[in-house]
């Protein structure tokens, strides 16, 4: 198992260099990683896994019925969706299928609907069902005065991202893949066969590329000498309000969607918070990840229609995240075969539930480029600690509790996080280098108080575990 952090890189050649790990780079290390011929490196600019687009979405496990029929997106949500929710049951991620309700406010957001429904349809979801206002404010009795019926689309989940991506990156450490975080990569050239990438860390060889830089796919194209593409910056803010406000909605409530994304909506999560957002804002920075008064402004607006009683309870935290938005409404995933090359850029909200499908199409396409994959694998499962608020947490388990008294030792009491599994998160295979990282893996400082109790304990357990 090797994760590294400092010093130079390995020399030699690799198989594969997949650059970028978030969920959709550690999807595509994780099934190269099924088969144990292959030398992989899986390539992260930052400190940890996940940093990008990856840790700050909706959350949402999509059916894709509101997919372009017949592009590349459906299909692979539609597989993904399938393959990520048994994913999640086997590793222990958390899941809950909610629903959604897709929700008309005036007469042409009720026109659109069975337009919506048979556009679901032709991307093999069936399941939709109109229904009217009386059902509409049955099902959810605290939505704004005035909605006219919705569409409800019974599959539709809330699933946890960090875990999803932080999973993907376990299984595939523990099978052979090289994770070589802090690796920046600045330059790319194709020659005698081989790629040569030049990183903060050193150079790095490799027989065959996977770009799956996220915001900065487009730059390592060019590098390449493809401009297939150009990646614009959507900044999606998002509010997260307190544990109380969860009882006032049981669906994902979402808007009718427009040609700039989905739109605002307001939707629970698997930790028991509430989120209300993303706004859809063009940009040219790819590191403007920060809140604005006037984005806040407009979700509490959007907010104030939807659902009245939520601008009420407390706000636990504000973040934004960026989409990867290009020209084009789809996926943009090409192999090269003359570079032994894959781009997989394109790749916005949906690619979460998609990543499992992602990764299995974009290792045919290396396979097409002329990577011999030999034979394929089982991996052993990878059990993650569940965050979500539907299961019991450790400290509720007398069982674990009276093996090991560090679970039932509350470090974090708005989370309910324990010593116990701070300490295993410390020890895990692709273990946390920040307090960042430490709250995506155990939720330690993410609730009311924002680590303002637990901050100082927190981090004197990371210093002295060394990290």
């Amino acid at each position: 198992m090797t994760v590294t952090v400092n010093g130079p890189l390995p020399s030699g050649s690799y198989d594969v260099a997949v650059v970028g790990a978030g969920v959709v780079g550690c999807a595509i290390a994780r099934e190269l990683a099924r088969h144990p011929g292959l030398r992989v490196a899986l390539m992260e600019a930052q400190d940890d896994v996940g940093q990008g687009t990856s840790k700050a979405n909706t959350a949402i496990l999509h059916t894709g019925f509101d997919a372009v029929p017949g592009s590349l997106e459906a299909r692979l949500v539609r597989e993904g969706s399938r393959q990520l929710a048994s994913y999640a049951a086997e590793s222990g991620i958390a899941v809950e299928p909610v629903g959604a309700l897709l929700v008309a406010w005036d007469e042409e957001q009720l026109a659109a609907l069975p337009q919506l429904a048979a556009k679901a349809a032709r991307n093999g979801y069936t399941d939709t069902r109109p229904i009217d206002p009386s059902e509409l404010h049955e099902r959810e009795p605290h939505l704004g005065p005035g909605a006219l019926g919705a569409l409800h689309v019974p599959g539709e989940s809330i699933i946890c991202p960090w875990t999803t991506t932080l999973a993907y990156a376990t299984q595939a450490v523990r099978h052979g893949v090289d994770l070589h975080l802090n690796s920046p990569v600045s330059e790319v050239s194709w020659r005698d066969g081989a790629h040569a990438l030049t990183t903060a860390r050193g150079p790095l060889r490799t027989r065959h590329l996977v770009n799956a830089a996220g915001l900065h796919a487009g730059t390592l194209d060019r590098h390449l000498g493809h401009h297939d593409f150009t990646v614009t910056p959507r900044r999606g803010q998002l509010i997260v309000f307190d544990k109380f406000a969860r009882d006032l909605l049981h669906h994902i409530l979402l808007p009718v969607p427009t040609a700039l994304g989905k739109g605002v909506l307001v939707a629970p999560t698997v930790y028991g918070n509430v989120l209300l957002g993303p706004t859809a804002e063009e940009s040219d920075d790819k590191r403007a990840t920060g809140s604005t008064a006037e984005g806040l402004a407009l979700l509490r607006e959007k907010g104030a229609r939807i659902l009245p009683a939520l601008l009420d309870e407390e706000v636990t935290a504000v973040y934004a995240g960026l989409r990867a938005a290009t020209e084009e409404d789809d996926y943009r995933i090409t192999a090269h075969p003359d570079q032994a090359y894959v781009t997989v850029g394109g790749i916005r909200s949906t690619g979460l539930t998609a990543s499992m499908a992602i990764a299995a199409h974009v290792t045919g396409l290396l396979a097409d480029t002329g990577l011999d994959l030999g034979p394929a694998r089982d991996l052993e499962p990878a059990r993650m600690p569940n965050l979500g608020d539907a299961q019991p947490r450790p400290h509720q388990n007398a069982r674990l509790v009276a093996v090991d008294p560090e679970y039932g030792t509350l470090v974090c009491h708005c989370e309910r996080v324990s010593r116990g599994e701070i300490r295993d998160a410390l020890a895990s295979t692709v273990p946390p280098r920040s307090l960042d990282g430490l709250r995506r893996r155990t939720r330690a400082r993410a609730g009311r108080c924002q680590g303002f109790y637990c901050g100082a304990a927190v981090r004197e357990l990371m210093e002295g575990a060394g990290t």
